[in-house]
């Protein structure tokens, strides 16, 4: 019987490559400075704040993206931070949003977030709802 390459190299001791991990999501300037400006550092009323980043089951399609305010990161969420900022995703989300990037646009009547998800196939018209 055989012993396998990797088995060998294990018992052997050799040490494991490290490997770079892309982020979960990517955040444009435009996302980066909102997120500064809605999650202070500063010792005020809003410290201590997370943005989390979540999918919640809404929608014409299927599945909305869901932003909102936490005080601590829970067991399996994963944080990405990007030129300071920090934001969480939500375990139930995360490969619903594995590769996203987030912006954040400002037009005439509307400011807001918005997505660009390469695993989304199919979205409805208005754009707000999505399905993986």
């Amino acid at each position: 019987m055989s012993i396998p390459a990797t088995v060998r190299k294990a018992a052997l001791g050799a040490k494991p490559t490290l490997r770079l991990r892309r982020a979960a999501i990517t955040l444009t300037p435009a996302a980066v400075s909102k997120i500064r400006q809605l999650t202070p550092a500063s010792e005020s009323e809003n410290s201590g704040k997370l943005l989390k980043i979540g999918v919640k089951t809404k929608g014409c399609s299927g599945l909305q993206y869901a932003l909102d305010y936490t005080n601590a990161k829970q067991k399996f969420d994963e944080a990405v931070t990007q030129d300071g900022v920090t934001v969480l995703i939500d375990s139930k989300a995360l490969l619903t949003i594995l590769g996203s990037e987030m912006d954040y646009v400002e037009e005439p009547l509307a400011s807001q977030f918005v997505f660009t998800n390469p695993n989304v196939k199919e979205s409805c018209g208005c754009g707000q709802s999505f399905m993986v």
